[in-house]
């Protein structure tokens, strides 16, 4: 079986434990991502998000692994996810999707459904969190580029070093995902004085 793995933040820079046969290129699907999710480092991670995110170029790689269950677990385990129903996958010859993508983006799973298929691919896996930007923990209000400011601005007068890696994630994120709270983050904080 072939499969992409779908990635458009710190898996393509660092792909660790990620069982790929190639590198990750930028020729991924299209898909709405934007820095919508607190991490548990307190940073603002990528996701996909059909409300806020931007239209941007993701990168994809060909998994080294032949099984579609093998292939989703090493991502799981690359991402450190507490649930690994938090692995999002099509698969193109049955239709089967991931019930959780389903309700988080279907239109993008539709998109990368599509995708893998124009492309060669038996099946396609991707990390499929959702934002949790509004949780009391989190940014504890709904997202918007100004109440991800905010957090950041909050995060600046609590935690220098957090957020020093919080925009220092934002900046090295691959130059193809443009979004709104990057952009933003370049015109408040320029990296020279951050």
């Amino acid at each position: 079986m072939k499969i992409a793995v779908v990635g458009w933040g710190s898996l393509v820079r660092d792909p660790r434990e990620l069982r790929a046969a190639a590198n990750f290129a930028p020729n991924g699907p299209l898909l709405p991502i934007e820095f919508c999710r607190v991490s548990r480092g307190r940073r603002l991670t990528l996701v996909i998000d059909e409300t806020f995110g931007a239209v941007c170029t993701t990168y994809s790689a060909p998994s080294a692994l032949d099984t579609l269950d093998a292939a989703m677990k090493n991502l799981h385990a690359r991402e450190d996810m507490r649930d690994a129903k938090g692995v999002g996958f099509v698969e193109v010859a049955s239709g089967k999707r991931s019930d959780i993508a389903m309700r988080r983006h279907p239109e993008a799973v539709a998109t990368i459904a599509a995708w893998a298929q124009s492309n060669g691919y038996d099946a396609a896996i991707w990390t499929a969190l959702a934002s949790n930007f509004d949780e009391p923990d989190k940014g504890g209000e709904l997202f918007s580029v100004t109440a991800a400011i905010r957090y950041l601005e909050a995060l600046q007068g609590q935690d220098e070093a957090g957020f020093a890696s919080a925009v220092h994630y934002i900046r090295n994120a691959p130059s193809e995902v443009e979004t709104p709270v990057r952009d933003e983050v370049a015109r408040r904080w320029p990296a020279a004085t951050a």
